[in-house]
């Protein structure tokens, strides 16, 4: 096969990425949000409420990341991963640029991977660089102490900074669902804007479907439900159960969603746009 390979159209992506507002806005939003919270938290001095790790946010830096993971889930997670994911196809689009790119030496099945490998390497990048800030910032506020385990146990601070990363990697598998729903709006509705709004509307619209009375029996199979699949680390001995169900309900979202962005991408009429 002539021409560059997948890994050389990521290289050239990743490049194009540091050149976009979009990519800075989502990076600047996943760094900022940790560090006002935990202002938030010094200065309000006593955390309040019923959700998991309240208690612990004034007694353990390592709770305030997995807070945010907690409430991250609703919009600002989504709204991140759509910035790129819903982007990265369209842009071409906009810019005129993607007759250019489809009339190149280079397969149209390496360029889509190329795209949607830039994608998720944005939405791991993104997520993990909320932990960490939420890492430091909430150590430097609360401590770097013990916190106490869903199942009530208490756990001693380097096992619970393993437990906030293997929480973080477990989160990426409905972020990697939102990119694909991203990838698929971006690449059939060539408009950036409407990719972005669309995949954040398809969250928010399985979001309100799980909080329906009569759709209860839905919960389990809605992809807003596997951004809890993370808690099962917390727990003593680790609940693999809802870990498990993320992989393979998240599977059921993204698969179809990738493959129609593949599909539309690789037949795309190069000669009408």
């Amino acid at each position: 096969m002539n021409g560059p390979g997948v890994l050389t159209v990521y290289r050239w992506e990743l490049r194009k990425l540091r050149y976009q507002k979009r990519t800075y806005i989502g990076l600047g939003a996943a760094l900022i949000v940790p560090i006002l919270f935990v202002a938030a938290v010094h200065f309000r001095h006593h955390a309040h409420g019923d959700f998991a790790f309240a208690s612990y946010l004034n007694r353990s830096g390592l709770a305030v990341p997995l807070v945010i993971l907690l409430f991250g889930a609703v919009w600002l997670f989504p709204l991140i991963t759509a910035l790129v994911a819903g982007d990265i196809v369209a842009s071409e689009d906009h810019n005129g640029t993607l007759k250019t790119i489809l009339t190149r030496s280079v397969e149209r099945h390496q360029i889509f991977a190329g795209k949607a490998l830039t994608a998720v390497t944005y939405g791991i990048v993104a997520i993990l660089l909320t932990g960490t800030v939420a890492v430091i910032a909430g150590c430097l506020q609360s401590g770097f102490n013990p916190m106490e385990s869903l199942s009530g146990t208490i756990v001693s601070a380097p096992k619970a900074l393993e437990l906030v990363y293997a929480s973080l990697l477990i989160y990426l598998i409905p972020i990697l669902a939102i990119v694909c729903i991203g990838l698929m709006l971006s690449t059939i509705t060539h408009n950036s804007a409407a990719a972005v709004v669309g995949t954040l509307m398809i969250s928010l619209l399985i979001q309100l479907i799980g909080i329906l009375p009569g759709l209860g029996a839905l919960q389990p199979y809605l992809l807003s439900t596997q951004f809890n699949a993370w808690q099962g680390l917390l727990r003593t001995p680790i609940d693999w159960a809802p870990i498990v169900r993320a992989v393979w309900v998240c599977a059921l979202y993204a698969l179809p969603a990738l493959f129609a962005a593949f599909l539309v991408f690789v037949r795309r009429d190069v000669a009408g746009g």
